[in-house]
């Protein structure tokens, strides 16, 4: 049988050819099994790996067909046409990222409830977004956010605001580069370096070839998957547990071991509730100035208001902007939900390392993590059956690298139009108007974020997030509503001045970390040098 297998040509009579052809078959397959599992962690079965090429593969082809519709940079940054879904796909492709998904489940494997306020944040940013800023922005005839600004306080206003507006996009950049590589690390086994470039080269190449149509077309398929992919875990939660009440209890008895409790900075079951099932548990000025920062934040990000842009009317923008206000809070309950229901039952390699130098062994059916930036994955691999897992985690990957490209693309539209664009070509164009720059700057931005990804890669997803969006308003939202609202109330160097003092006290806040967040540190000295030049115009006149 075997040497008829390995050589055709002998006969075997016992044995006919359909029968030998579906053996052939048969150990083909084995042999691409065993090759794909030496690839993937024994976690992952080819199940799992079907679902994530196929949804992967599925964005990328999206990003190449779009891509032939794009006929100029001014198509390829904002487009012009879209319906209120592709709206709501654009903003919800990079709302929704790692930091709202992977981020959110670490941060309430860390702290409880508190992780919902980043959706609750982002949404009320979209809301008003929506519901105040559309018909400005889209009266303004602008493509940046920093043109505005640039109409009503000259270009060194502008060019300011832009570096420091993409230093905030650019933090949010690296932590959804660093919430691919935890997923692929979990997943796959390779290198964490690998890991981080592949992450990197998908960001880039999600948006490379389509820019903003590829974006809100994505955007659109990933909310489909990921409130799929969403509801499904929270299901499973449930299914395991049985109770909201049961997920706690589970939560009590590991954060209750004295080793771990005293790891955490925990030592009664009142401190444990206090942080795990409070919505402000790190502390009321702490939480509800990160949500303020990200609500802030969300007004004053290029990719959002290019969503804004391009809409086909005011009324489609605004729909498109208030649906994803509204979808954004239950894919953030259910990625807390999950980050609850872990802790009770994984405890980290450091938290286990803790519990054997003092003699413990770790709790009777909790299993063990790398990094809790891996929660969110981990879930999955181990709790849904594999062709759901497959889908989810496919989902999950695109809804990281479609934030992150999102991301990418906004910063390389204020890189091209706000920097590039003022330097002139031979050909007496500009460099703002290469299809070619915008790639290029998508290139260098991602490759740049890999670098400062693989430096800081322990750093919390969800604290990057605060730091950039609170960056961003800091630098752009309170120049930005003067030059909308109130034109011809400020000069251009008391603008300039309030941006740059503004973003260095913040910085200085968030490193020194004084009270409360540091956006209140930011926004405050900004606002008050501004009102302090209006009074003293006022009374020199």
């Amino acid at each position: 049988m075997c040497e008829a297998f390995l050589n055709p040509s002998v006969k075997d009579n016992s044995t006919t050819e359909g029968q030998r052809r579906k053996t052939q078959i048969r150990i083909a397959v084995l042999v691409w099994k065993s090759y794909l599992c030496g690839l993937f962690s024994a976690m992952l079965t080819v199940t799992h790996i079907v679902g994530i090429l196929l949804t992967v593969g599925l964005l990328l082809v999206i990003g190449v067909m779009s891509g032939r519709k794009v006929k100029d940079a001014r198509g390829f940054a904002i487009g012009g046409k879209a319906g209120s879904w592709m709206v709501c796909g654009i903003i919800m492709g990079t709302l929704v990222g790692g930091q709202s998904t992977i981020g959110t489940s670490q941060m309430a494997y860390c702290y409880g409830l508190s992780a919902w306020l980043f959706s609750a944040g982002v949404a009320l940013g979209s809301l008003i977004l929506g519901l105040v800023y559309t018909v400005p922005l889209r009266r303004s005839g602008c493509m940046t956010l920093a043109e505005i600004i640039a109409k009503e306080y000259g270009h060194k206003a502008e060019t300011i605001g832009s570096l420091l507006c993409m230093t905030g996009m650019f933090i949010s950049i690296v932590s959804q580069v660093i919430a691919s590589t935890a997923m692929m690390t979990s997943m796959f086994e390779m290198e964490h370096t690998v890991a981080a470039v592949l992450s990197a080269a998908l960001i880039a190449a999600f948006v490379f070839f389509g820019g903003i149509r590829s974006a809100g077309l994505g955007g659109i398929l990933k909310l489909v998957l990921l409130y799929v992919a969403s509801l499904t875990a929270a299901v499973v939660v449930w299914r395991l547990s049985g109770s909201i009440g049961n997920v706690y209890d589970s939560l009590h008895e590991v954060m209750e071991t004295p080793t771990i409790a005293d790891l955490n900075g925990l030592s009664t079951s009142e401190s444990i509730d206090h942080r795990y099932a409070n919505p402000v548990g790190r502390g009321v000025a702490k939480d509800i100035g990160s949500a303020i920062s990200l609500i802030l934040g969300v007004l004053a990000t290029q990719t959002y208001a290019q969503g804004i842009w391009a809409a086909r009317s005011d009324r489609h923008a605004r729909r498109g902007a208030v649906w994803s206000a509204l979808l954004v809070p239950v894919i953030g309950a259910a990625c807390t939900l999950i980050g609850l229901y872990m802790r009770g039952h994984y405890i980290t390699h450091e938290e286990q390392a803790a519990l054997l130098a003092a003699g413990e062994q770790v709790p009777e059916g909790v299993r063990v993590i790398a990094h809790t930036a891996e929660v969110f994955p981990r879930f999955i691999l181990d709790n849904c059956p594999a062709w759901i897992g497959g889908i989810v985690l496919g989902t999950l990957f695109v809804t990281i690298l479609g934030g992150g490209s999102g991301l990418t693309l906004g910063t390389a539209t204020i890189l091209v139009r706000d920097v590039f664009s003022n330097i002139p070509r031979r050909d007496g164009g500009h460099y703002g108007e290469s299809k070619s720059l915008y790639r290029f700057s998508i290139v260098f931005l991602v490759g740049m974020a890999l670098l400062v990804s693989l430096l800081n890669n322990r750093t919390l997803i969800n604290e990057l997030g605060f730091l950039s969006l609170g960056l961003r308003a800091t630098a752009l939202l309170v120049p930005l509503s003067a030059a909308l609202f109130m034109p011809g109330r400020f000069k251009r160097y008391e603008v300039i001045m309030s941006m740059v003092v503004g973003c260095v006290t913040m910085i200085a806040a968030s490193s020194l970390s004084l009270p409360g967040d540091a956006i209140f540190w930011g926004m405050g000295s900004e606002l008050l040098i501004m009102a302090a030049a209006s009074v003293y115009r006022k009374h020199s006149h």
